[in-house]
């Protein structure tokens, strides 16, 4: 049975041999990894992953590929096919795994973000080892996206303050059926250590939030429903940052000072 893919669905399904080569190379699967896969498709990759992996639990949401799955890799031991949407499942209703591999939807890639890694306030515990996933390439721009750059966003630093961000490979339309209209990219996710000068957690994403609520403004005016800019401009001066600067020239470490600076004032 042949099978479209769904736009309803984001679908666009790889088929480029040399794609998922760099895919497997930087997942960089153990005989003991147990591997999770948010929507397998036809299978192009979960093949690949089987063959390297103790098990891989595919969540997928189509059910017209729950036939085709079951008949390719139903008789394998290491294979776990769980149908449903990967966003409504709870944490129980999923076998342990250590790492993500997938080529993920991209019109809800910023929930399977946070599904995956939770978020400042909010953080995934236990983290994956490692989260390896093809997403639009202007996704990827900003996950790892340096300041003072265009792609800088609130996007980057909510996913930096969680885990460490690597550009894999430059993926090009026609490596999919159909080509999406848009590029794409292999990024690895390395959840790390969560800093440990944050008193504030909820406060810091806020904080950021709302320095990123116009980007065009200077941070001083972003931030002026909360403090005066001229007491504002005060702080940015005794942590060394720019009074004129806007939000997307700090730094992770320089949100978490102004952060903890502002956090120690009467009315936060």
């Amino acid at each position: 049975m042949k099978i479209q893919p769904r736009k309803r669905f984001g679908q666009h399904w790889l088929k480029d041999e040399s794609i998922l080569d760099r895919i497997i190379g930087a997942a960089n699967l153990q005989s003991e990894d147990r591997v999770l896969e948010i929507g397998p498709g036809t299978g192009i990759l979960t093949r690949r992953l089987l063959d390297g992996a103790q098990l891989v639990v595919a969540v997928e949401i189509d059910r017209d590929l729950w036939t085709i799955l079951n008949k390719k890799f139903g008789q394998q031991d290491n294979f776990h096919l769980i149908p449903g949407d990967f966003l409504s499942l709870k944490p129980e209703q999923l076998p342990p795994v250590n790492k993500v591999v997938a080529n993920i939807p991209y019109n809800i890639t910023g929930p399977i973000l946070e599904k995956l890694l939770g978020s400042i306030a909010h953080p995934f515990t236990p983290p994956y080892q490692s989260i390896t996933l093809l997403v639009q390439k202007e996704v990827a721009e900003r996950l790892v996206a340096v300041p003072s750059t265009k792609a800088y966003s609130a996007l980057s630093l909510r996913i930096q303050y969680l885990a460490d961000c690597q550009w894999i490979c430059d993926v090009p339309r026609r490596a999919f059926s159909p080509p999406p209209r848009v590029d794409s990219a292999v990024i690895q996710l390395l959840p790390h250590v969560l800093p440990n000068n944050v008193s504030n957690a909820a406060f810091l994403s806020t904080l950021i939030s709302w320095g990123f609520a116009n980007r065009r403004k200077m941070l001083r005016n972003n931030l002026k429903n909360c403090l005066d800019s001229d007491r504002l401009s005060q702080i940015l001066t005794q942590l060394e940052i720019n009074p004129l600067a806007r939000a997307e020239d700090l730094s992770l470490s320089q949100w978490i000072d102004l952060a903890e600076k502002l956090g120690q004032l009467p009315k936060f």
